[in-house]
């Protein structure tokens, strides 16, 4: 999309993660994933729908849990 004045206009970006295939791969509920990696089952949910982008700290616990680099997990779409 461009703006008024001809320049790239990018929307805010957002956070995609694969996180409910590898829980799914990991035969893990929601709460199991949660419980895990000290978060709530309603925070999983959350970022599971990509309503939510988790903290950096949190981020690297999921990835980490399920034996996968960071990127394997998380992306960031910029112009999302």
């Amino acid at each position: 999309m461009i703006d008024k004045r001809g320049r790239e206009k990018r929307g805010k970006g957002r956070v995609r993660n694969r996180i409910r295939e590898q829980r799914a791969r990991a035969g893990l509920t929601q709460q199991q994933l949660a419980d895990a990696v000290g978060a709530t089952r309603q925070t999983i949910v959350a970022i599971e729908a990509e309503k939510y982008a988790p903290s950096l700290e949190l981020a690297f616990r999921i990835a980490r849990r399920f034996g996968l680099p960071f990127e394997a997990v998380f992306t960031f779409d910029a112009d999302a």
